[in-house]
């Protein structure tokens, strides 16, 4: 029998019994898949972005390193508190008790972090967030999903599926992903070149080397 779906007090009774319930801050898994994350990310910089399901606030600290403004939210307020314990003196993160895909920020963001959130969703919600995304991104702006691979005891599917369906359904331009045997992560592209060499990445182009000249024949 599939597990129920994971509401707000579920969460809420997580962080209750364990200020981080994932090890966000101690796992080396979870440093190396947020830096793994962030290196995915196509720009060096965002102007707003935002983070559904922010947790502790562990991979929140290191996205406003790379936003001018990020809008982080959850549905459980002990995580919230753990989050603003983790953000002190980071002053370009606004934190929401917020549950998703119910609320989103006034204006669109140019990054969505959606990061092991996607498979606790009711089917009909993970809907939604496939459905709506694209309003809520600006054009040229990034989507990046990541979960784990492996099955989660409260969620309702695996990272692969949700990936899957992500891939299928988003109306979205996929700019690439990393998958390992751990995780996976998937990078979206709301319209504009995909290429980060393209827009501004790495502007430089190869100088073209002209062929070689034969050398002249030797006579008989």
């Amino acid at each position: 029998m599939a597990a129920p779906f994971a509401d707000a007090s579920h969460f809420e009774q997580l962080h209750a019994r364990n200020a981080d319930p994932w090890g966000v801050h101690a796992r080396w898994y979870e440093r190396r898949k947020r830096d793994l994350l962030l290196a995915a990310l196509p720009r060096a910089r965002y102007a707003q972005g935002f983070e559904p399901g922010c947790s502790v606030g562990g991979n929140t600290l290191a996205l406003a390193a790379r936003c001018d403004q990020l809008i982080a939210c959850d549905a459980s307020a002990a995580a919230l508190d753990r989050a603003a314990a983790t953000l002190k003196g980071v002053h370009n993160v606004v934190l929401l008790h917020w549950t998703f895909p119910h609320r989103w920020p006034d204006a669109s963001s140019d990054l969505i972090v959606v990061a092991e959130l996607a498979y606790y969703l009711p089917p009909e919600d993970f809907a939604r967030f496939l459905a709506e995304v694209p309003a809520h991104l600006q054009r040229g702006g990034h989507l990046a999903m990541c979960h784990w691979r492996a099955p989660v005891a409260d969620a309702q599917a695996d990272g692969d599926g949700i990936h899957a369906a992500a891939r299928q359904a988003l109306a979205l331009d996929p700019v690439g992903s990393w998958c390992d045997e751990d995780m996976r992560i998937d990078i979206w592209q709301h319209g504009g070149t995909t290429s980060v060499a393209a827009t501004g990445g790495a502007q430089e182009r190869l100088a073209s080397v002209p062929a070689p000249t034969p050398a002249p024949e030797s006579a008989p």
